[in-house]
């Protein structure tokens, strides 16, 4: 009986891992607001990025405020290639990255190891 026991939590935890990594989560997508010429975006960095797909208008100026929560250091940095920004992170501080939204396309931010992710589009 008691090796049956451990043969169901085994299982369950199994599949909560494979869940947890491979499971779908639902993304979340927003358009910044724009607040006189500038569009603004809050956040939260709290194991992910929420919102992780974010939607900026062609010219007009655009600011980024990261608030990050977790204790991990893995999501200490943020990491946009396209615009050679590597920001720290320091936890429970506000954060603002300015974006050139000069360009219209999608672009990709990382925690510094490249394990969390986002989407920027600009159009």
């Amino acid at each position: 009986m008691l090796k049956l026991i451990v043969l169901i939590v085994g299982l369950l935890i199994i599949g909560f891992i494979l869940w947890w990594f491979f499971g779908s989560h639902r993304a979340t997508t927003v358009t910044a607001a724009t607040q006189g010429q500038t569009q603004n975006i809050d956040i939260a960095v709290n194991g992910g990025y929420s919102p992780e797909n974010i939607v900026l208008k062609q010219g007009i100026p655009a600011t980024l405020s990261f608030v990050r929560q977790d204790a991990s250091s893995c999501l200490d940095h943020v990491v946009f290639a396209d615009f050679g920004i590597n920001q720290e992170l320091p936890r429970h501080q506000k954060e603002v990255i300015h974006i050139d939204t000069s360009k219209p396309g999608n672009f990709q931010w990382a925690c510094g190891m490249d394990m969390f992710h986002g989407n920027l589009t600009i159009k």
